[in-house]
């Protein structure tokens, strides 16, 4: 039997290979948005993800109200449709290492939302020092696109929607996890109500259906990624570690996704990247630390 402490620590193991991954998820974007729409990226990689799923757990999830099903359609707008399609659309207006970082405001947003929907989490005075230090932060990081003549602040605003939006996937995730229902399941559940939504989207953005493009190996290489790393074993590992570690204690490892996707940017994409956007990074990073680790030592989520 697994203890609680050995549990917590393969929680946080989780956790940080999750965002490991994610944090290279917005160069492989970056990359596929040379052929296709962010639509069209979105539609394929969560197809993939859930028939992935489909095959490792083909068992139908009995929810048992209409309150619980309702969790998994807001999971399924938020965490899946609203997040990646704001997340994709934004990649082409702005750099992908702007995107990273400011979506690691994402911690912040989600100890706002635990605030007020879930049981025992405090907003104390350093939060909001914290919060001002980030937003500090942000705004340098916005500088470095304009330094190098590719600032466009649409994109950096559809970033921190997506963050806002991701924050409010943790909440949901944290209160579904409550119901006891498999991991594999929940997110396959998840996938299938996010891919509903995403129909409508397809009327009204730019799809066209050409698998021809999956001939080049770069494309086929980087959706695979996308689909079976970064959405079917990313979403299920990141929601058990939800489930074990709660909402905002996971949402910190969030924290790294900045520095994975500045690295990431430099190397794969050869972004230039100012000293004024590094210094943003640390700013946020530092906002963030200071918002969260006090808040987070003597609470402990409880579930409405």
């Amino acid at each position: 039997m697994i203890t609680e402490n050995r549990k917590s620590n393969v929680g946080h193991l989780a956790a940080f290979c999750t965002i490991l991954i994610w944090g290279t998820t917005f160069v492989s974007t970056k990359v596929l948005l040379n052929s296709f729409s962010p639509i069209e990226i979105l539609l394929a990689r969560f197809i993939i993800g859930y028939i992935v799923l489909l095959i490792f757990y083909p068992h139908r999830l009995e929810t048992k109200s209409l309150r619980e099903e309702q969790l998994f359609i807001a999971a399924g707008l938020c965490g899946v449709t609203l997040y990646f399609l704001l997340e994709n659309i934004a990649l082409t207006y702005t750099l992908a290492s702007n995107v990273g970082i400011i979506i690691s405001i994402a911690p912040l947003l989600t100890a706002v939302f635990a605030h007020f929907f879930l049981h025992g989490e405090e907003l104390r005075p350093q939060f909001f020092a914290g919060f001002i230090i980030a937003i500090v932060g942000i705004v340098l990081i916005g500088f470095n696109g304009s330094y190098i003549l590719k600032l466009n602040p649409l994109g950096d605003f559809l970033a921190t929607l997506a963050a806002v939006v991701w924050a409010a996937y943790s909440v949901i995730m944290r209160k579904i996890s409550g119901l006891g229902y498999n991991t594999i399941g929940c997110t396959r559940r998840t996938f299938f109500y996010g891919l509903i939504f995403m129909i409508p989207a397809l009327f009204f953005l730019d799809f066209r259906l050409d698998l021809t493009r999956f001939a080049d190996t770069k494309n086929l290489l980087n959706i695979m990624f996308l689909g079976l790393g970064a959405s079917a074993l990313c979403f299920v590992s990141w929601n058990w570690a939800v489930g074990v570690l709660g909402a905002v204690k996971t949402s910190l490892y969030i924290y790294a996704v900045p520095v994975i996707t500045i690295v990431s940017s430099a190397v794969i994409l050869h972004e230039e990247i100012t000293p004024v956007a590094y210094g943003g990074a640390i700013l946020t990073l530092a906002g963030l630390f200071l918002s969260e680790r006090k808040t987070n030592i003597k609470n402990k989520e409880k579930i409405t």
